[in-house]
């Protein structure tokens, strides 16, 4: 039986994560693999733990609709330690 006019929709999701960043010999930037994290609470609290000695994290949330590929821009929860001005190169999909 084909139903016209039906359209299933899914809610959006929102994931959480941490990248850790560190510079190389040459003081470029180095990102890390992004670690994905339960809540904003759990991001923040991951990526202060990595601030130090010339290292730093931000922690952020993305939200969008992973089956289409459409995903909000990233909402920076928290920045730590040595992190690049610029991030959306490192938060974006």
């Amino acid at each position: 039986m084909q139903r016209s006019g039906y359209a299933c929709h899914v809610p959006q999701l929102t994931y959480f994560a941490v990248i850790p960043f560190a510079r190389d010999v040459d003081g470029n930037f180095i990102a890390e693999a992004a670690i994905e994290v339960r809540s904003a609470d759990e991001a923040r609290s991951a990526a202060s733990r990595m601030e130090g000695q010339g290292k730093g994290a931000i922690a952020f949330a993305k939200t969008g609709d992973p089956q289409l590929g459409e995903w909000e821009d990233a909402v920076i929860l928290g920045r730590y330690g040595d992190v690049p001005d610029d991030l959306t190169a490192y938060t974006s999909v």
